[in-house]
């Protein structure tokens, strides 16, 4: 399950945590690093992407895709999305263009689905397509990838997206259904990081295939990933939800197993521990590690101009800590930096054309669902 930590309302201040605070308390900073705006309001929105003209595509969580102009508050439907199961944890998820939008137009989107009364998360793309009169909408939509298995329930989805830098490969990832087992499961893609060609076919080559794995598996034994990114060297940076307690920042390397449910850095919800990840578990351990949990979703690298103090971080948005997350990277190793308190819980993390930081908030448990641009103060 998705963090349910009870916080007490926090008043809309900035609070930071330092990397070097061990005891992991949030410490007032004396001055606001940025300016928060609030651009829109949407309707539960999980994520988004911005075109090439500054407008942006935003999905929301019961199955609609919104053409949005920040420019004018323009909202456009964006016809042709397939049918979405919203329940639980499920939704219309994330949406990324292709590295040849230019070219080809096409976007790609994830999202949630019931067939043949089991559930699973979908890989699909479709052109965008804009007529005179405005009307937009994504043609020749069809489904390129699966989850499998598809089972029963309404968890840990996951379906997030990122393409490689060349832009020959698709990464995905398959949460483990709050299945457990599945995520070190050679034959099942849940609980897993998958490279994928642009067609959604495997792509050749991958670590695991002679071993007998699923052959679109890249990474395996992971929980429920809610972010993927490139680095500016091509490494990928991964952020998982722990269980109760042991949220995780990995870098992901080909054939690694991150190792759970046989190890962990929190505990199962029932109180039943799991064994920490220790040296020489054959497992590989998470760069970064939080307990208490900031229940991570979205996950963004930072290449932008307008705060070029945070080159070379990650924004990761946190939904049960209601908070900005930032992470320091430095070659393979990455540390805590920054946390601050949004008020709401904060579903996505996106970099604007101008190198603003773009926030959604994800609609639930008292968040409203606004679009926020946050620019240097002063």
């Amino acid at each position: 399950m998705m963090k349910s930590v009870t916080l007490a309302t926090l008043p809309l201040i900035l609070i930071a945590c330092s990397a070097d605070n061990a005891t992991g308390q949030n410490a007032a900073t004396p001055d606001k690093p940025f300016k928060v705006a609030t651009i829109a309001d949407f309707d539960a929105p999980w994520a988004m992407t911005f075109l090439p003209d500054g407008r942006a595509l935003v999905t929301e969580k019961a199955g609609e895709m919104i053409l949005f102009d920040p420019k004018n508050g323009t909202k456009i439907p964006v016809a042709g999305i397939p049918a979405v199961d919203s329940a639980g944890q499920g939704a219309l998820m994330d949406v990324v263009l292709s590295p040849h939008f230019a070219q080809d137009k096409m976007v790609y989107f994830s999202f949630s689905e019931s067939r043949d009364g089991v559930k699973g998360v979908a890989l699909a793309k479709g052109a965008f397509a804009q007529a005179s009169d405005g009307t937009t909408r994504l043609d020749g939509v069809h489904v390129i990838f699966r989850a499998s298995p598809y089972v029963d329930g309404n968890g840990h989805y996951s379906g997030r997206i990122a393409f490689s830098p060349d832009g020959k490969y698709l990464f995905f990832t398959n949460g483990e259904r709050q299945k457990f087992d599945p995520a070190q499961d050679p034959k099942a893609t849940l609980g897993k990081v998958l490279r994928l060609n642009l067609d959604g076919t495997p792509a050749a080559g991958n670590p695991l295939a002679a071993q007998g794995f699923n052959p679109a598996i890249w990474s395996y034994g992971h929980r429920n990933l809610l972010g993927i990114a490139f680095d500016k060297d091509g490494r990928l940076w991964e952020q998982e939800m722990g269980p109760k307690g042991g949220d995780e920042v990995n870098l992901v390397k080909p054939g690694l197993n991150y190792g759970y449910p046989k190890v962990s850095n929190g505990d199962h919800y029932d109180g039943k521990p799991i064994p920490d990840h220790a040296p020489g578990d054959g497992f590989e351990a998470p760069k970064v590690s939080w307990n208490p949990v900031i229940s991570p979703a979205g996950l963004l690298y930072y290449t932008g101009d307008l705060f070029p103090q945070w080159k070379n971080s990650l924004f990761i948005g946190g939904l049960s800590s209601q908070s900005l997350v930032r992470v320091k990277l430095d070659g393979d190793s990455a540390a805590k930096a920054d946390q601050w308190n949004m008020g709401a819980r904060i579903r996505e993390v996106e970099q604007g054309p101008d190198g603003a930081l773009w926030l959604l908030e994800d609609g639930d448990r008292g968040s409203q669902g606004r679009m926020l641009k946050l620019t240097p103060a002063g």
